[in-house]
């Protein structure tokens, strides 16, 4: 399973927006915002690996039952296919990687139920 020629062309365009758009120093949130209540925080340019790297762990934790195998490797495809869409402005190598782990049977320990947005998976 590869990414189509079409779909790399929209994401590296999608990459090149935000680039362009750090560049400018214009606020976008979530790329060099903080997130909800601190939106409206610039968070400076040599910081900013810091946001994401933080923003990740405040997402990182779960409880309950571990979801099936098939759950988690269907979340992470499905996740693959809309960034491959190019709206998100990610790197090319987030998706790759995403495919790599689907490709070698390697896939997270997703607990039932998450921090942020997370539902509980329903079998039946």
């Amino acid at each position: 399973m590869g990414l189509a020629p079409s779909a790399l062309a929209r994401v590296d365009a999608s990459r090149q927006l935000i680039e362009r758009i750090l560049e400018k120093e214009v606020a976008v949130y979530g790329v060099n915002t903080g997130f909800g209540k601190l939106s409206d925080v610039r968070i400076p340019g040599n910081h900013l690996s810091e946001l994401q790297v933080n923003l990740l762990r405040s997402h990182a934790c779960g409880l309950g039952r571990p979801l099936p195998e098939a759950a988690v490797r269907a979340m992470l495809l499905l996740r693959a296919n809309v960034l491959a869409k190019g709206f998100s402005g990610v790197r090319r190598e987030v998706i790759e990687m995403l495919m790599s782990l689907l490709n070698r049977g390697i896939h997270p320990v997703v607990p039932e139920k998450g921090s942020v947005g997370a539902s509980v998976y329903a079998p039946e």
